[in-house]
């Protein structure tokens, strides 16, 4: 059977694929996406979505233990983890569902099965009836990423969880270690320690959070401490003793190794991309440390063939697959586009408190060279914050004392992922220190905490 022609084919249905396919068919391009398992990819279905309605779960369970401070009487304050499941679950499917919608709508061919690159401009799919060949001029790979495991660390769904097996766990840990303090790790030991869970989180580097600057992880950390949770860092797990019930691990901090037994491990030590088995090395792809190599364009190096998000590389975060996507589509079509800039894409951390950031932070805005004004606002002097219940927290505003172009901002603390896209837009328009010192901001809102915090960088806070 002589393959189906496209003028575009899109491996993966993630945040990247199933966006620069849905781009791709408004711009007239003939389109398919192929799929092996869910639309929606990782992130509808098991990453980003679900992980914020079983945090949402959680943030109202903390907040209904203090009804007391809100005058409210709230008494046999329980959970269902059942329930919150459920209740995560419906939500992705909810969502993979609209995808599956929003694709038809927009007359996007969807091909479910195992895709390979069976030449240049031809693709071969592996699917329940049997192969499907598939040919197109133009290829982008989206084939994302799957949780990193160590040796010795492998993932079991009994005892050892992948962030997967934390989703949908097959019990509520009572004692629970986390290996890793990037997002991931940091969300699932934020839920279950909210839920009851005596948690520890080990972190390797000299810091939780370490991308984030090290004044907002510090500020972080001591929340988290707060909330009882036990935090090592320069710390590394050596080896996991399986048991009937438990785990013993061996951490090995300062140059000692301790055993510290636990009921549950999650690993969340990285991410791998997903490039095996799609016949790169025949086409001749470079593949550094299991991400597609490409350039500013998304290009791989081989005519007609593009990789986008978390398969291309840092950073993993569905935004920047998506606008990858659909610049990439763009440039297909003929458009002119912008490379995106990895350092105007933020970061958002959905723990309690949250934590967001965008640029550079304060130690390689110095490195990099830039003589810096560095300005902070704390949560405890915004009435909004206070009114909320919310008065922990900071936010951090890094410029560069000769040009006032807006070189980072760092927050931690409540809603800081919705007001971080303020800086994120001021960036994008190359916004100075003047025009965000003129900008009207509404009172009572959290955001005039944005305001301060430039104020505070040139000397000039009003309510601090």
């Amino acid at each position: 059977m002589a393959a189906r022609e496209f003028d575009l084919i899109v491996i993966g249905a993630g945040p990247g694929g199933y966006v620069a396919a849905i781009r791709a068919a408004q711009l007239g391009l003939k389109t398919c996406v192929v799929e092996r398992e869910h639309l929606g990819g990782i992130c509808l279905n098991w990453g980003c979505i679900p992980t914020k309605a079983l945090l949402r779960s959680s943030e109202v369970f903390h907040l209904m233990h203090r009804a007391k401070e809100f005058g409210l009487k709230a008494t046999g304050v329980d959970y269902d983890l059942d329930a919150v499941v459920d209740r995560s679950r419906g939500v992705a499917k909810q969502l993979a569902g609209g995808v599956g919608h929003l694709l038809k709508k927009n007359k996007v061919t969807v091909v479910m099965g195992a895709a390979t690159l069976a030449g240049k401009g031809k693709v071969g799919v592996k699917t329940d009836k049997g192969r499907e060949d598939l040919s197109a001029k133009h290829i982008i790979l989206a084939t994302g990423a799957r949780a990193r495991e160590l040796p010795g660390l492998e993932a079991d769904g009994e005892r050892v969880w992948t962030y997967k097996h934390a989703l949908k766990p097959p019990h509520m840990p009572k004692k629970l270690l986390v290996i890793g303090s990037g997002a991931i790790g940091i969300e699932f030991a934020s839920f279950y320690n909210t839920l009851g869970a005596q948690t520890t989180v080990v972190e390797v580097m000299d810091r939780i959070l370490p991308v984030e600057d090290a004044e907002i992880s510090a500020f972080a950390k001591k929340a988290f401490e707060k909330q009882k949770m036990t935090i090592m860092e320069k710390a590394m797990v050596k080896k996991l003793d399986r048991a009937k019930g438990k785990v013993t691990a061996h951490i090995e901090t300062g140059g000692k190794v301790e055993k510290h037994e636990f009921d549950t491990v999650i690993s969340a030590v990285g991410i791998v991309g997903n490039t095996e088995g799609l016949g790169l090395d025949d086409l001749g792809v470079k593949v550094d440390r299991s991400h597609v190599v490409t350039d500013a364009y998304c290009r791989t190096g081989v005519e007609g063939l593009y990789a986008i998000g978390d398969v291309a590389g840092a950073p993993w975060l569905a935004h920047k697959a998506s606008h990858e996507g659909v610049m990439v589509a763009e440039m297909i079509a003929g458009r002119d586009v912008h490379p995106v800039k990895p350092d105007s894409i933020a970061g958002c951390t959905y723990c309690q408190p949250q934590v967001a950031s965008v640029g550079l932070t304060e130690a390689q805005a110095k490195e990099a060279g830039h003589k810096v004004k560095v300005g902070r606002f704390p949560f405890i002097g915004n009435g909004k914050a206070i009114a909320l219940g919310e008065a922990e927290g900071m936010i951090k505003t890094v410029f560069d004392a000769k040009t006032g172009e807006l070189l980072g901002a760092h927050m931690v603390g409540a809603e800081v992922t919705e007001l971080i896209q303020g800086y994120i837009v001021g960036r994008q328009l190359e916004t100075t220190e003047e025009d965000l010192m003129h900008t009207v901001f509404p009172h009572p809102t959290l955001s005039e905490m944005m305001h301060e915090s430039v104020l505070d960088a040139y000397g000039r806070a009003i309510h601090f």
